[in-house]
């Protein structure tokens, strides 16, 4: 059974000293990069409340969704808050370095889309690249870059950050995924995955007018042709969350993401995300979150 780290389960699992100094209350994201040499040799199946960037210099097995692939030279990882993974070193020899970001931090000041979409992040990408001397050279300058910036006292040294992360995905966007992945034989793995990438491709919304279709467990089971029971017994086995919680926390994350970056009204937003009335949108978002839409935007204005 997999479960779900959060940041704060990050640092106290890898960090502890660093837990108190990193988390806080900060409204431009959080980011970090750390070197992998101290890394623990397993880590927990479960997905992040965060992105990841690895560069990977050591062997190992990486398991990731319903499938796994044996990293034998060195290697890029993009993990996703959405896809649970874990990795299994096969020795001590492990160096390289990884970042962890929040879409927040990402996103800050930008209008460039959800993370999620990229080919890099989005569900039933391909996260690994396999990189040849070259391509890790660079991608070791950016990284010994960032452990300098992070360290420094430059007033802008996060925008400075944000930029080597763009570079980073960039550079990563020329080259070729590895196709090396080999499935597992678990139907509860295959319909939870299904269902979360269904679920993903419903988001984001683009306008009013292109309202959510699928909003219950059974719009989901009709449309991937299984028993709505089939579905919410996967699901649960798989992420340990029911299918309509699953279903809500996308539905949260969207209407936070439409009420911070755009000008639409309560209404529009309401009747996008399939509300039939603003103020069932309204009592909804209250009971998940424990403010209304507006007290959120009047906290952002």
């Amino acid at each position: 059974m997999e479960s779900h780290e959060s940041l704060q389960g990050f640092y106290e699992r890898n960090a502890p000293n660093l837990a108190s100094q990193c988390i806080g209350v900060n409204k431009m994201g959080h980011f970090n990069v750390f070197s992998r040499e101290y890394c623990s040799p397993l880590t927990p199946y479960s997905r992040r409340d965060y992105y990841k960037i690895s560069l990977i210099i050591g062997k190992g097995k990486l398991h990731y969704a319903d499938k796994w692939i044996k990293v034998d030279r060195p290697a890029l990882l993009f993990s996703n808050p959405i896809i649970p993974y874990s990795w299994e070193a096969d020795d001590e020899d492990q160096k390289g370095w990884f970042c962890l970001f929040t879409d927040q931090f990402l996103h800050n000041g930008s209008r460039m889309g959800n993370l999620q979409d990229s080919p890099l992040f989005r569900i039933g990408g391909t996260p690994v690249f396999f990189i040849d001397e070259d391509q890790q050279q660079i991608l070791s300058e950016i990284y010994t870059k960032m452990m300098t910036e992070i360290q420094s006292e430059y007033i802008h040294k996060y925008d400075m950050l944000r930029a080597y992360l763009h570079l980073m995905i960039h550079e990563t966007m020329r080259m070729q995924p590895a196709d090396s992945f080999e499935p597992y034989q678990n139907a509860s793995q295959r319909v939870a995955s299904l269902f979360m990438e269904l679920l993903e491709r419903q988001f984001p919304i683009d306008s009013p007018e292109a309202f959510l279709k699928l909003k219950t467990p059974n719009d989901y089971a009709q449309s991937l042709s299984i028993h709505v029971n089939s579905l919410n017994r996967s699901v649960k086995e798989i992420t340990g969350k029911t299918t309509s919680q699953q279903i809500t926390a996308r539905i949260i994350q969207e209407a936070n993401a439409l009420l911070k970056h755009t000008d639409w009204n309560i209404s529009e937003i309401a009747y996008g995300l399939g509300f039939e009335e603003p103020a069932y949108f309204t009592n909804y978002f209250k009971k998940q979150t424990g403010i209304t839409p507006n007290a959120l935007r009047m906290d952002i204005v």
